[in-house]
């Protein structure tokens, strides 16, 4: 793994962690992005703010599971800006992975329709706020 799960958190690796997460769910809730677009701009603003907040319309598609309700979109839109802030492929790949094994250990799935029907819809912006903070807290502890 190129992070270290098992490494307490430091103080501030926690306080970034929790701030991205309040703030995906706040930007879901506010109506103006869905799941992973909060996540794309949450991790946009912490972590590359010199891009232009419309690179967030890149992940515009995959909101409800893509259409489909498919693969969450919060998840999806996590794996986007965790391509677009590394640079190394393997590293990205590695931390894609370790996302989607972290998020089935949480929900069991990641397919949004099998998520929304355990649950009702208000879980979307708590996962997406969860979401972002996982990956806050991976991109801050990923090693050199």
């Amino acid at each position: 793994m190129f992070w270290n799960n098992n490494k307490k958190l430091t103080e501030e690796e926690l306080e970034l962690s929790k701030k991205c997460q309040e703030e995906a769910e706040h930007l879901y809730r506010s109506g103006k992005y869905h799941c992973a677009e909060a996540v794309m701009e949450t991790i946009r603003r912490h972590f590359a703010a010199d891009l232009p907040e419309s690179i967030v319309g890149t992940v515009s598609g995959f909101g409800g599971g893509s259409g489909s309700g498919c693969i969450c979109g919060a998840v999806s839109g996590g794996t986007v800006a965790l391509g677009l802030i590394l640079a190394d492929k393997k590293e990205t790949m590695q931390l894609t992975k370790d996302l989607h094994v972290w998020f089935k250990e949480k929900y069991g799935v990641t397919c949004c329709k099998t998520i929304r029907a355990k649950n009702d819809k208000g879980i979307c912006p708590v996962l997406t706020g969860e979401v972002t903070g996982k990956i806050a807290e991976m991109l801050k502890r990923k090693s050199p």
